[in-house]
């Protein structure tokens, strides 16, 4: 290979390098639901009964790449209660995470979805009343 050939390789390479640290994670949705329905969330609200069981927190995600993990914080009023890291498969990625809700847990609550260093992409914010 002459070095005309190799400057043009590590050029390409730059360029599609650039691309990919470029690509950003959006969120498109999130939502907290009752459940999830033909990978879409179902029962979405703001506001749940105490007795509400379980409750999922639904996100599509944009800009991912197979291997890219995002993480759901679920926040009762600002203590951390849980946390759940999520694997993206592709470019355009549907994902979920579930919470047991005590029925002592009223009031406010979050569902934070960062990306895996911890950046806030999206807040999803409910009520258990």
């Amino acid at each position: 290979m002459n070095k005309r050939m190799l400057v043009a390789l590590g050029l390409c390479v730059l360029v599609v390098a650039a691309g990919v640290v470029a690509a950003e994670l959006k969120v498109e949705n999130a939502a907290i639901c009752t459940g999830i329905k033909d990978k879409a969330p179902d029962g979405a609200a703001e506001k749940f009964a105490p007795a509400v069981g379980k409750l999922y927190c639904f996100t599509k995600i944009m800009g991912g790449a197979e291997g890219t993990v995002i993480k759901h914080v679920w926040f009762h009023g600002e203590e951390k209660v849980d946390a759940m890291e999520l694997k993206i498969g592709a470019a355009s990625w549907r994902t979920w995470s579930a919470k047991t809700i005590d029925p002592k847990l009223t009031g406010a609550w979050k569902v934070e979805v960062q990306d895996a260093e911890g950046k806030v992409l999206s807040t999803v914010n409910f009520t258990i009343e």
